[in-house]
Formats: structure tokens, C-alpha cells, sequence
């Protein structure tokens, strides 16, 4: 699956808009605490610049006496660079976060408590479960930029030149999904799967949730046991030794990458489980009219849930909070914004949002954003910004699926270690 670390892809760099004076966390001494200058920065592609960069203009227009300096990163780098900056005390003034950064940064005092600047930042607006998906303990420390689930993306006509049809996506399974995929691997052309990516990290969560369990618990533990994340290296395995999906080292190579790059993207494969939001980027990529679909084994029982595509954070060493504060205000309620913006950084979490872009979606994005409301009807398990030392985590599974992968380790002997492993990372 597709997340917080993946799929949505490389990034060209965007013109950074011009400056007034220095301010933000890493203000020279003679520097006015009335500035209203701004860092902002955030990962994307080609389009998501373009897209940025028009709903800056459209703030400094509204907003003329306040700059922002923009700081465009490609995702495989940029907490990388976040990280760096921020241990020299030099992090933009708004920085865009995902999976379990909040957390841990907040653990660390880096982010500033948004109820000192409610006056500004008015979250009443957002939807219940997209607001509480920026708090860690009680406090309200991001902002979601939008909502965002586990889906698996369909190519029919990559089905339908197999002569493979699709199963009943109501009611399927693991197997039925793992049948299908094979069926059409051994019916395409060398070079066309099945299943076109690898189940990462996000998918263990999936995997746990449909088994009853869950990866991390409110209380910031391991909720998963070694059983079950077993049973879902040993799937991920038969997905390769089948065919179902490419080798090892085509799957360690499609990690992280745009959707441009993908199977799914160059039409080279019929489905990808990966995030909601990526549908309009594949399917543009495609060049196809893609499906999002309910996500195997649902039927039995529900593990999707509903997740915050990006999360906008502000530096608690910010020289400008309110100025901060207003530049966020302005991205998720400003319905001008959001007709710029639409689904690039999720399904908006603000109705009267929703409803002002609804007219200017393409089809795809309108199916991305029918397919969260329907969800949004469902009774869904909860989650929780992963706790401090789950960015960890993330890097001790994709190292011991690929040990899975490659043969060098059995599936319950990556498990054990996964598991030991991770209990240690989140107990820090």
C-alpha cells in the first residue's frame, strides 16, 4: 500500500514567492516579531507545485502584507530535511507532516498547541473525525489537510484484455483478490501483473484491523500480534511466488516512487492497494478511467478506516503564530482555496468545502470523494496519530518483508523479529 511515504510521488522544485524581511524559527536577532513573513513547506509532484503556488498568490491577495517563502521537498527526502532543520532549531514556520511526525515532534515541544491561536484557526468547521486526527493526547497539534482510506485500485481494461473478470467487489476475499491477480498475470503480456505494488507498512494496519486487532493502540503499544503479522508476510509472499505480482527486486524498485512510474500508471497492471487519493493521479498517469473499490476481505471484517492525507503542523518557535494560524485558516476553510486544491491533499474535511468543489471535479475525483462519504456511513475502528518511535516502525518493516521477499528469512521468522522489534521502537 501506498502512504504517507509512497506513491504520490516526486516533486520538481517550485518558485519560492519573494521575501519581506527574515522571520519564522530561525529569525536573526534585529528581526521584527511583527514580520509577516512565512515558511511553508510541504512534499508533491509536478502538479501539486503548480497547484500550491496558485493558492499562494490567492492568499497574499486576500492577505498583501503577509509573504510566503515556499519549501517544496520530494517526499524521500523531505522528513529527512525536516528533521535536519529542526535540530538546528531552523524549521519552516507551517510544515506539512504526515503518519507519526506529529507525534513524535510534539513529544519533543517542537509543535505549537493550536488552542493558543483558536481565534484565527477555526477547526468547529471540520468534520469530528478529521479534527481529533490531529491531537495526541487530548491536545490539537495538526490540522488534517484532507481525508484519505485504503482503497484498491482497478484497471479494467488491463482485466478485461486477460479475459479475467472481477470479482464481486462487495463480497470478496484475499483469495478471490489473490486469484484474479494471478489469473491475469499468466493471461498478460510479460511485463503485466496482477497486483502492481507491495503491501507496505500501512497495509499491516489493514491487515491487523481485519483480524480484530490493530497496529497501535490508543495508549501508543504494539496492538498486533507476531500471529498476524505472519500471516501477512506469508501473503505478500505468495503473491510473488505466484506470479500475482513482480519479483522482489521489481517491487523493492516500484517503492516510493510517482505515479507516473507505477504499474498501475503505465497500464502494466490491473489492480494497487493504496490510498484514496491517489486516483486521479493514477488515472491520469494511466491515461485510463480507474476504479477505487472496497478493499478485499472487508465483507467479513471492516479494517479500512478513515485517515488524514497530510497533516498541517506550526513551530512552536514560530516569531508569527497568528500570521501561521491565519495561512492554515486559509487553506482548509477558504472555499476559493479549496476549488484550487480540490482532492490533491485529500477529500476535504470541511462540508462547505466539499460542496464548493464538487462542480469542478473531473469523474475520478468524484468517485475518490464518493468513496469516503460512503465509508463515512460505515461504523469504521478508530486510529490514532501513531505513537513516538512508530516512524521507526515504518523502517523495520519494509527490511524484514523484503527478507520475506527475497528468501532470506521465513515468514515467522520475520515476524518474531518485526515484532520484537517494533514493541522496543514505540516503548522508546
Amino acid at each position: 500500500m501506498i502512504t504517507r511515504r509512497s506513491t504520490l510521488g516526486l516533486l520538481a522544485a517550485a518558485t519560492a514567492l519573494p521575501s519581506l524581511a527574515a522571520c519564522g524559527p530561525n529569525a536573526s536577532p534585529g528581526a521584527d516579531a511583527e514580520d509577516t513573513r512565512l515558511r511553508f513547506s510541504w512534499w508533491g509532484n509536478p502538479e501539486r507545485a503548480a497547484t500550491t503556488g496558485a493558492v499562494i498568490d490567492l492568499f497574499v491577495r486576500k492577505h498583501p502584507e503577509i509573504e510566503i517563502d515556499t519549501e517544496p521537498g520530494d517526499i524521500s527526502g523531505y522528513f529527512d530535511k525536516l528533521a535536519t532543520s529542526v535540530a538546528a532549531g531552523d524549521e519552516p514556520d507551517v510544515m506539512t507532516m504526515g503518519g507519526a511526525y506529529p507525534a513524535e515532534y510534539a513529544a519533543r515541544d517542537v509543535l505549537l498547541d493550536l488552542g493558543e491561536v483558536e481565534d484565527v484557526l477555526d477547526l468547529s468547521t471540520m468534520d469530528e473525525a478529521a479534527r481529533t486526527n490531529g491531537q495526541v493526547d487530548g491536545v490539537q497539534i495538526a490540522v488534517t489537510t484532507g481525508i484519505n482510506a485504503p482503497g484498491m485500485i482497478v484497471n479494467r481494461a488491463v482485466l478485461e484484455a486477460a479475459g479475467v473478470e472481477l470479482p464481486d467487489t462487495e463480497t470478496w476475499t484475499w483469495d478471490d483478490f489473490a486469484e484474479a491477480a494471478a489469473a491475469v498475470s499468466e493471461s498478460s503480456p510479460e511485463g503485466t501483473y496482477g497486483s502492481g505494488t507491495v503491501f507496505s507498512h500501512d497495509s499491516i494496519d489493514l491487515w491487523a484491523r481485519q483480524n480484530g486487532q490493530i497496529l497501535y493502540t490508543e495508549e501508543g503499544e504494539i496492538g498486533v500480534d507476531a500471529a498476524t503479522v505472519e500471516s501477512f508476510f506469508a501473503f505478500s509472499k505468495s503473491l510473488v511466488d505466484s506470479g500475482a505480482s513482480p519479483g522482489a527486486d521489481q517491487l523493492v524498485e516500484l517503492t516510493d516512487v510517482g505515479p507516473e512510474q507505477t504499474l498501475v500508471g503505465r497500464g502494466l497492471a490491473a489492480f494497487m492497494l493504496t490510498w484514496s487519493s491517489s486516483l486521479t493521479a493514477l488515472s491520469e498517469a494511466a491515461g485510463a478511467d480507474l476504479e477505487i473499490v472496497k478493499v478485499p476481505g472487508e465483507s467479513q471484517e471492516t479494517g479500512v478506516w478513515l485517515q488524514s492525507s497530510q497533516l498541517y503542523t506550526i513551530s512552536a518557535r514560530t516569531a508569527a503564530p497568528e500570521i501561521a494560524a491565519t495561512f492554515v485558516d486559509f487553506l482548509i476553510n477558504d472555499p476559493e482555496a479549496g476549488t484550487l486544491i480540490l482532492t490533491d491533499r485529500g477529500v476535504p474535511a470541511v462540508e462547505e468545502v466539499r460542496q464548493a468543489i464538487l462542480p469542478e471535479l473531473s469523474g475520478t475525483a468524484q468517485r475518490e470523494v464518493e468513496y469516503i462519504s460512503a465509508l463515512g456511513e460505515q461504523e469504521l475502528k478508530p486510529t490514532w496519530i501513531g505513537p513516538a518511535g512508530s516512524t521507526a516502525v515504518e523502517e523495520i518493516t519494509p527490511r524484514h518483508q523484503n527478507d520475506v521477499l527475497f528468501g532470506n528469512a521465513t515468514a515467522e521468522q520475520a515476524a518474531r523479529s518485526w515484532h520484537d522489534e517494533a514493541v522496543a521502537a514505540v516503548a522508546g
